[in-house]
């Protein structure tokens, strides 16, 4: 059993190893942290922001949805009286042909 050594796949690892250690402490730099913070502060204000929009929008669809009943209702109780009047005309017409 013969083994090769291959030294651009060795390179790349110890690229990557190198590379990886560097990234890890950057990443946990005091610089860093302060970043992280204040990119989460920014997404908690846009959330509130999200969340005060999606309020109003629910607010006005309530307002909206009872709007439609409103008319809905209107709109049944003029076609029943509108019945009602057809029904009276075509019975006084009936009683007035006999």
């Amino acid at each position: 059993m013969s083994f090769k050594f291959d030294g651009k796949k060795t390179g790349i690892f110890a690229a990557g190893v190198l590379f990886g250690t560097a990234g890890i402490k950057l990443l946990s730099s005091k610089d860093a942290k302060k970043f992280y913070t204040s990119c989460a502060a920014a997404a908690l204000r846009a959330r509130e922001c999200v969340m005060n929009t999606v309020t109003k929008l629910q607010e006005n669809c309530e307002d909206i949805y009872a709007d439609a009943l409103q008319i809905n209702e209107e709109r049944e109780a003029a076609q029943m009286e509108y019945a009602d009047t057809s029904e009276t005309v075509k019975s006084n017409k009936e009683g007035a042909e006999e």
